[in-house]
């Protein structure tokens, strides 16, 4: 897969993750879990570009004696999701496209 459609992808899956609660970096990859794997170094490397990219605040948290920080996601994230859905209609399109010109080859 290209790797500017995977991170984009990804982008998209942790702000999915998200959309419905805060949540912190274990419970993210849990949730997730059904449906894609991610490493912990990779999640920390996409919530970090969502961060710096004002798609995402975090904050710090005491739980059990331990700082955890949770994130939470804006406005922009939110648009950010709108926006891959409107996105992926057309890459439905292209893809319904493409299969039926490799059917009509065979």
């Amino acid at each position: 897969m290209d790797l500017q459609l995977k991170r984009g992808l990804l982008d998209v899956c942790v702000l999915a993750a998200i959309q419905d609660e805060d949540s912190y970096g274990y419970k993210i990859i849990k949730d997730m879990a059904p449906y894609i794997t991610l490493s912990e170094s990779t999640l920390y490397t996409i919530l970090k570009r969502l961060e710096n990219g004002g798609m995402l605040t975090v904050q710090t948290v005491e739980h059990g004696g331990r700082l955890r920080k949770y994130y939470r996601i804006t406005q922009d994230g939110r648009k950010r999701i709108d926006d891959f859905k409107e996105d992926w209609k057309e890459i439905m399109t292209i893809y319904r496209f493409v299969t039926k010109e490799e059917l009509s080859h065979e």
